[in-house]
């Protein structure tokens, strides 16, 4: 960079006074104007470079800050996961209790204890699921539905009739979502074309 000289040191260069002023009186400086000029071309590098750093630090600092939010809301919503895993069974057993009563209480059997705990079981079966769905858990319905490793574990095959193949025939254990996310895959059967 070509260094800029002072009007007075031009004057001087040219000969020419620039008035009662004696050149002896300026104060020098330990630095010369091209030295000084220098500085300041780096001291601005500096600014700029530290300016730089500081965006991108207060940039790591808001994406830090975003995703341990997100993990602080994940830790919520997800926070009884394993609770809801272990309580779904309890809700498979109620239910196959309930089922076992309603064959036992059929219109043939005049016992009325059997039908009422028929009657308890199912509030009780109803009440669980309306806890679940207030907590965000739901139960999986895949019956006729695509196949969806995510979400359904195959355990056996069933000939396709009046289903498409790759539909789900049937479901032998219920799974569950817990917000959106699968906490047990529902065991089901696919229908494929039968061989014949």
């Amino acid at each position: 960079s070509s260094c800029v000289f002072s009007t007075a040191a031009q004057q001087r260069s040219t000969g020419d006074e620039c008035g009662p002023e004696d050149p002896r009186d300026e104060p020098k400086h330990p630095l010369s104007d091209c030295a000084l000029e220098h500085k300041a071309i780096k001291l601005e590098e500096q600014v700029r470079d530290l300016t730089e750093r500081y965006r991108r630090a207060l940039a790591d600092s808001e994406n830090v800050r975003r995703r341990t939010q997100k993990f602080v809301e994940d830790a919520k919503l997800f926070g009884i996961q394993s609770f809801c895993r272990d309580l779904v069974e309890v809700a498979d057993i109620l239910e196959k209790t309930a089922e076992s009563a309603a064959e036992d209480a059929e219109p043939s059997n005049p016992n009325p204890t059997l039908k009422k705990i028929y009657e308890g079981l199912s509030l009780i079966e109803a009440k669980l699921q309306s806890v679940f769905a207030k907590h965000g858990l739901q139960k999986m319905n895949p019956v006729g539905g695509k196949y969806d490793p995510y979400d359904h574990e195959i355990v056996c095959h069933v000939p396709a009739e009046g289903l498409q193949p790759g539909t789900i025939a049937l479901v032998t254990q219920d799974g569950y979502k817990l917000h959106g996310r699968t906490i047990r895959h529902a065991l089901v059967g696919v229908a494929v074309e039968s061989q014949e």
